[in-house]
């Protein structure tokens, strides 16, 4: 760890005791002969995909999910030939080939799509795994009706191409606790499924539809596999599902927040009172105060709307963003955080003594989704895995 770290101004550390203990939860869960795919798309949702992948697999998960071509190329090299990796996500046809050769598992929804598949498995000489993504009301990818049906005929007359699964996307089953709509979707994904293995034969296809929040509240979702990701990294999808799983009494269902954030204070200046700080002098000290610099800004990922409105932990103390987020760097009062210095560690997500600063409450500040908030952490921050917590070694 402390090679990693030399040199680093700011830091995220992975508990992988969380991450297996998610895993687990998940598996636990799995109603009937459902795989697990751990979906590590970009960057492990902001995670460290070096770091979690291999973790997941050794955790248990059946497959791992990525969104592009890119991520999967990387990700084959991480974990070798054997593991299965679906790409979620649009693959151009010039990415075929490659796609082929690394073994990647390809999600299409247009015919021609199939066709410019199967001469890309062709030339490479083995054989292209499709998964086929189904339309059932969220509108992005996916193929219903004849456009479906003409997506199955053109697999069905291509050797080259192996249908390895069908599979669609909730639309709001995350946002409400009314999952009338997620319901319904399930139906026709369901139906637009017989219809396509009424043309294909594929004994071996995966059915998935089950996202995090599906995989936690509807067992009839899980069918032959599940996509976990926001909640395998301990992050409830939302404040909606966390009530809805109350509600069907599921108290037992535990997640861990997987991901930490810490920095160095690279500087602490005591400033006069009525002194401002920062761009535009937005903030003005009305006492004599103690200044800390934080090395990270919003280049890093720390969002520029946290200016004002967020806070960090140091030694234990919570202390408030003031100033504007820079590029590089932005500003906090440690006047009441007690004896602090430069170099002093502190905390933007996770915990310093009894005090915890969540992605959820950062994504309250900034006025979006935790999401968010962890997946567009810089990949070049250093990501230190931890076999054992800190706040669980003592």
């Amino acid at each position: 760890m402390k090679a990693l770290l030399a040199g680093a101004s700011s830091w995220v550390e992975i508990d992988l005791q969380a991450l297996g203990h998610n895993l687990e939860a998940f598996r636990t869960r799995l109603a009937g002969r459902a795989r697990l795919a751990a979906v590590v798309k970009a960057n492990a949702y902001g995670h460290g995909v070096e770091v979690v992948a291999p973790a997941a697999l050794a955790a248990g998960a059946d497959l791992l999910a990525v969104v592009s071509l890119a991520e999967g190329l990387s990700l084959r090299r991480i974990v070798g030939p054997q593991v299965p990796i679906v790409v979620l996500g649009h693959v151009p046809a010039a990415g075929f080939p490659a796609a082929v050769e690394a073994d990647l598992e390809l999600t299409i929804y247009d015919p021609d799509a199939a066709d410019a598949l199967a001469a890309a498995a062709r030339r490479v000489g083995r054989a292209a795994r499709v998964h086929v993504k189904i339309e059932t009301g969220t509108h992005r990818q996916g193929l219903a009706g004849e456009a479906l049906i003409e997506l199955a005929r053109r697999i069905a007359g291509r050797e080259e191409l192996e249908l390895a699964g069908l599979s669609t996307h909730f639309a709001d089953i995350e946002d409400t606790t009314d999952h009338d709509f997620a319901r319904r979707q399930l139906e026709a994904f369901l139906a637009g499924s017989r219809e396509v293995r009424a043309l294909v034969e594929s004994a071996a296809a995966l059915d998935h539809v089950a996202c995090s929040a599906a995989a936690i509240l509807f067992p009839e979702t899980h069918l032959d596999m599940v996509r976990v990701g926001i909640s395998l990294y301990g992050l409830w999808p939302s404040r909606e599902t966390l009530v809805s799983a109350r509600e069907r009494h599921l108290e037992d269902f535990d997640l861990q927040p997987v991901l930490s954030w810490k920095a160095r204070l690279a500087q602490v200046k005591t400033v006069p009172r009525g002194a401002w700080v920062g761009y535009g002098r937005s903030w003005r000290a009305g006492r004599e105060s103690r200044i800390g610099v934080v090395p990270v800004g919003y280049y890093e990922g720390y969002d520029r709307s946290l200016s004002g409105r967020a806070h960090v932990l140091c030694h234990g103390c919570r202390a408030p963003v003031v100033g504007r987020v820079c590029m590089n760097m932005f500003m906090v009062d440690l006047t009441d955080a007690g004896s602090v210095q430069a170099g002093d560690e502190v905390v933007l997500i996770g915990a310093s003594g009894a005090e915890r600063i969540s992605a959820e409450e950062v994504a309250g500040w900034a006025g979006t989704i935790h999401y968010e908030i962890v997946s567009r952490i810089h990949p070049a921050l250093p990501r230190i895995p931890l076999a054992l917590s800190p706040d669980r070694s003592a």
